[in-house]
């Protein structure tokens, strides 16, 4: 039976590492080099506040000979819920205080309304069942509740005017979706900044990135792409996609601009719907 992540089970395994890399002999630093993890990494996961991915896990216990524990009682995010390689990431998500994200091509999960998240899993390959298709939808949806609180996180969001012009669903499906985020923004709950295609290659064009910051950790930044996806926790690294951000962003459209744009595209499809 599958382990529910939840703080107490997080908790709970970060003991189990922490009495099994104690009893090998290891630091926190020596079991970093053994495993190819970083020593904060492996910190976090023994006070409970992080959780693993799957590969971490094994490396974990393969240079601890423990068996495949480390495995077997790695805490879960739930079956068809996520996929693997996001499931830290959307831990991290729920504990940040700022976002700032970056899409080269498709609505961020965060922003997506259900018809246009329907259409987007449904080309998934390999193909889901209708109800693997609505667990993940939901869970994306749910992801959403941490814009009912107003204060945090503070949530930038950076589009590429691919993101807006890609059809997902049909005109009015896309047409909701734009207005969706075009009211977010009215509402001042995110900032939405549009990079027009006229302002050629940019530094973020190679793919997905969201940064985040958190009010008892370091900043990490996540990055995607086809079937791969990563938190990157090194101080320079993370540094350098933050100043890629800034960057990008200071040729993007004003955040009024953006929400014009973004409402102007909306007509756009409801016409084309129409007619």
């Amino acid at each position: 039976m599958a382990i529910e992540d939840n703080p107490e089970s997080r908790l709970r395994y970060g003991e189990e590492l922490r009495a099994r890399r104690e009893g090998a002999g290891l630091t926190q630093e020596e079991l970093s080099v053994r495993a190819i993890m970083s020593r904060t990494h492996i910190a976090h996961i023994e006070a409970g506040r992080r959780r693993p991915a799957v590969e971490d896990a094994r490396r974990l216990d393969d240079v601890l000979e423990a068996g495949g524990v480390l495995v077997r009682f790695l805490p879960s995010v739930g079956e068809g819920r996520v996929a693997e390689r996001f499931a830290e990431a959307m831990e991290l998500e729920k504990r940040a205080t700022m976002l700032r994200t970056y899409a080269p091509k498709l609505v961020p999960g965060l922003l997506q309304t259900k018809a246009y998240a329907h259409g987007i899993l449904s080309t998934w390959f390999p193909p889901k069942s209708a109800d693997e298709r609505d667990a993940l939808r939901d869970t994306r949806l749910a992801r959403a509740k941490i814009f009912d609180d107003f204060e945090s996180p503070v949530a930038w969001y950076l589009l590429d005017e691919a993101v807006l012009r890609r059809p997902v669903g049909g005109p009015a499906v896309m047409c909701e979706q734009l207005r969706h985020i075009a009211n977010l923004g009215d509402s001042g709950r995110i900032r939405v900044h549009v990079l027009p295609f006229a302002v050629g290659p940019h530094n973020l064009l190679e793919g997905f990135v969201t940064l985040m910051w958190f009010s008892d950790l370091p900043p990490v930044a996540y990055v995607e792409g086809l079937n791969t996806g990563m938190v990157l926790e090194n101080p320079s690294v993370v540094r350098n996609c933050q100043v890629s951000y800034e960057h990008a962003l200071g040729d993007a459209l004003s955040h009024n601009e953006s929400l014009a744009l973004l409402r102007s595209v909306a007509d756009d499809y409801e016409h084309g719907e129409q007619s």
